[in-house]
């Protein structure tokens, strides 16, 4: 009998493995660096990193802090990329293949559980909760960054939420971590008191439509949906460069959109 919630899981390993995850994080380096500054990560901490993609937003400076760094992700097809940032910035880093649902870590092993736009897409908000506040240490302490609903990146998977089938029901919508009340729900039951902090990053290209080209060609999600609508396809490009346009903040013919994400810094309990 087929299990639909690793059906699920699959086809996401299987976004995340398309196109060029490493390209794309370029654009949210900055992101990785405050979350650390806000979390606060010392020489010698045990740091894990869920959903660390190719590592080198939180899980590379991490260690280049001095700490003792696992990076986790459900798809390890990335860490070819993973395994060459490390090298090239000289740090050691454990990379383990994971489920955000189902962390293969003991309680209470971390000193710092940090997530950069990666456990958000785990399908069961409640499960990845609860695994992000178990491997924690007391004392110790969550520091995440997600797309919020109401910025950009939100009205962008929406845009392409509606040229695709509906996700089946177990599958919460990834942006609901950027609405501060679902993350209380999701963590304070689990003995985290947290704070919250909206941030935006910037991206610039010469166009919208340039910008809809390099998610189409690196994006995971948008590579995918290509695929999927095959003649549909032009019609879901012209709504993502009409998303993006819309956003658009720059006056000079050129693009400069500015999604927004929200920080939240989860304390552990001693």
């Amino acid at each position: 009998m087929s299990d639909p919630v690793a059906e699920f899981k699959n086809g996401n390993r299987q976004v995340w493995a398309s196109g060029n995850w490493d390209e794309v994080s370029k654009l949210i380096a900055e992101v990785g660096p405050r979350v650390l500054d806000r979390v606060g990560v010392d020489q010698g901490m045990d740091v894990l990193d869920v959903g660390t993609g190719s590592g080198g937003t939180v899980a590379i400076p991490a260690a280049q802090s001095g700490a003792r760094v696992v990076g986790s992700d459900l798809t390890p097809e990335l860490f070819d990329d993973a395994r060459r940032r490390a090298a090239e910035a000289g740090v050691d880093i454990e990379w383990v293949e994971a489920d955000a649902e189902n962390l293969p870590f003991e309680d209470a092993a971390f000193d710092r559980v940090l997530s950069t736009f990666g456990h958000m897409f785990a399908p069961r908000h409640a499960e990845a909760g609860q695994e992000l506040a178990r491997v924690c240490k007391p004392g110790g302490a969550i520091g995440t960054a997600t797309w919020t609903p109401e910025g950009m990146t939100g009205a962008f998977f929406a845009t392409v939420g509606g040229h695709m089938p509906a996700p089946p029901d177990f599958a919460e919508p990834p942006v609901q971590w950027g609405s501060e009340d679902h993350v209380r729900e999701m963590l304070e039951p689990h003995g985290i008191e947290l704070e919250f902090e909206r941030e935006t990053v910037t991206f610039e290209k010469e166009s919208a439509d340039a910008l809809a080209t390099f998610y189409e060609e690196n994006f995971g999600p948008v590579v995918m949906a290509k695929a999927a609508l095959g003649e549909g396809w032009p019609d879901l490009r012209r709504d993502l460069v009409t998303t993006i346009e819309n956003w658009n903040q720059a006056d000079d013919g050129t693009l400069r959109v500015e999604p927004e994400y929200l920080i939240t810094i989860g304390r552990k309990e001693a």
